[in-house]
Parts: C-alpha cells; structure tokens; sequence
C-alpha cells in the first residue's frame, strides 16, 4: 500500500492551527512566533513533508503548459465569464487549466495554492478571496511570488502584491451609472452594496460619492445600504422605501439588482416611472426579469482573455525582464427597461 503524503491540513489539524498559519510557518514568516515556527518545521520534517517548491529538487520541469486559476464563486456570472475568456486563450495557446473555488475562504485559497503548486503549474491567475481581503493576509501569494511563479491578479487585487493585474475601472463604471441617473431627472439615489468589503466594492460606492458630489447633492448615509449576514436586502429595502423619497437605485452586482427590483414592484412602485434601477454585471438574469434592468458590463469575457494573454506572454518569456503592468477594462451602460430615457 502506497504511503499518504502528508499534507498541510494534516500538519495544522494536529497542532490545532489553520491551514494558513502552517504555510506561514514553512515558509519562515515573521509572522509566526520562532516557537511555532519549530515545532511545525521539525514536525514537517519528521513526516517527509514535501512542499511544493521542493518536490522536484533542482529538476523541476519548465512550462508544463498549465495554468491555475482560483475564482472566489462559480455561481457568479460575472466569473463564469471571466473563466470563459481564460479557456478561450489557454485553449488557443495550447495550455491546460486547473481551476479552484476559494468560496471566498482565506483557508480555502491557501489550500488551493498549495494544491495547485504541487501540480508544478507554470502560474497563477486568480481573484481575492472576501475573507483574504478582510484580513489583509497576502502571504500565500508573496511565497508563491518568491518561488518564481508569475500571478496575475483580477478583479480583486491588492496594492500589497506586485504582479500584474487586469481590473475593471469600478469607480468609473458606478460614477457613470450615476450620473446616468441624474440627467433622467433622479435626484434621491440610493445605492445597494453586498460586496462593501472588497475592493471593488469600495471603489464603486467611491464612483457614486463622486458623481452626487459633482451634481452638488448631498450625501445621505440612510441611502448607503450595506447588505451583510446582519442586514438581509428586503429588510434595509423596506426602511428605506417606508422612511424616504426615492427615485434611483444603483446596486453593486447582479443578485442584488434582482433582489431591489423584486422589492421595489412588491412595494407598488413602478420602474423605472417612479423608481430607476441600475444594477452592475451583465449577466442572464438582468436581461430576463420585467422589467430588463439596465447594467454596467465590465466586459468580463475580455478581462479573462487579457489575463490569460499576460500569463502566458510571461510563462513564454520568463528570460525576459519585464515590469509588471495593470490592464484596465472600461466598462459601459446597456440600457433596458428599469431606467428613463435621457
């Protein structure tokens, strides 16, 4: 019978730590205590703990035509065809995929890498986890970095790692939808977030700041809803509606635009003759649902395509020294049947 390999879970169940906490250990992070940092490292060892940077010794192989990809959620169509753009690339480039879901788990993420790295991949294309981004715990992808394998961030990037990233111009996107807004006549905007605390998130409430402040209206925080385990949509919804006036509502992703508009008709509104919806992601949904919301693409088919073309051209020209770049996608307005005609 073939011996198990023992892995990072096994290492971190038995001194009761994460996952996260033992790949910081192996890696000899300060962030570790020198204590813990031995008593895993000597553990590691006794078990012949192989780690991803050391399964091939000083052999390991050079482009094996294979790309990780970490995705926080499948179930999100903005994702879905981000995926699709990198397969079409990949495919076309004659290079394979192995493809992980984070769930939006630090933990997760953490595991995926290391699983990923052990298939001695070429790199890494992937979006932040909501949990890494809370927690500001970027070590898995600095190691990764530091073992030589190139990483292009998407969508949700941090200014703490250097690579290359291709994000979308966020504030830009709900700057314009706004403003969209205001020159139909709306006045008293809300904006609905269930993604306040990531990056993209932030830099869309950003947009929707700018562009009332730019119109000289105030801004009001009890039209800034915050959609959490704490909040459920109807309910933040059905304050707002029963405590204000108002005639446009900007939410942040796709979900929640559903959500808004199922509430807002349950409430006796009309849209977008009383009450205008613009919801960000061009997905299926939006196109269905009656009225059609209005929603800013982010052209994430392309997104995917420009991150896989960037990987690649580094994988293929590793000999060459580059600077790292970020490609930004413009997004743009599709306009339907829940907002007023300019």
């Amino acid at each position: 019978m073939r011996k198990k390999r023992i892995t990072l879970k096994d290492i971190a169940k038995e001194f009761n730590v994460s996952i996260a906490t033992v790949s910081k250990a192996l890696n000899d992070s300060y962030e570790i205590s020198t204590r813990t940092k031995s008593m895993i490292q000597e553990y590691a060892k006794e078990l012949q703990y192989k780690s991803s940077n050391s399964l091939y010794g000083n052999d390991k192989p050079k482009n094996t035509k294979t790309i990780g990809v970490i995705i926080p959620n499948m179930l999100n169509h903005f994702f879905t065809k981000v995926f699709v753009g990198i397969e079409k690339i990949a495919t076309e480039k004659g290079y394979n995929l192995i493809t992980c879901i984070s769930n939006e788990s630090l933990e997760k993420e953490v595991t995926a890498m290391e699983l990923l790295k052990n298939s001695n991949l070429d790199g890494f294309i992937l979006s932040i986890a909501q949990e890494t981004q809370v927690k500001l715990d970027f070590s898995h992808f600095k190691n990764a970095i530091n073992q030589g394998i190139p990483i292009v961030m998407i969508d949700r990037v941090t200014d703490e790692i250097e690579c290359d990233k291709v994000i979308v111009n966020d504030e830009e996107g709900a700057f314009n939808a706004v403003n969209y807004f205001i020159k139909t006549g709306c006045r008293n905007i809300a904006i609905v977030s269930n993604i306040h605390l990531l990056s993209v998130g932030k830099l869309r409430l950003s947009g929707y700041k700018r562009a009332l402040l730019e119109a000289d209206i105030p801004i009001d925080d009890a039209f800034i809803l915050k959609v959490d385990e704490f909040n459920d949509i109807d309910t933040l919804l059905k304050i707002l509606l029963d405590s204000r006036k108002v005639d446009a509502i900007l939410c942040l992703e796709e979900d929640s635009a559903i959500s808004t508009l199922k509430m807002v008709l349950y409430k006796g509104y009309k849209v977008p003759e009383d009450i205008s919806i613009i919801g960000f992601t061009n997905g299926v949904l939006p196109r269905h649902v009656t009225p059609s919301i209005t929603t800013v693409s982010q052209h994430s088919t392309y997104l995917g395509e420009a991150a896989a073309k960037i990987l690649i051209d580094k994988i293929e020209n590793e000999h060459i020294e580059t600077s790292h770049t970020t490609k930004v996608i413009k997004t743009n307005l599709i306009e339907r049947q829940s907002t007023r005609t300019i």
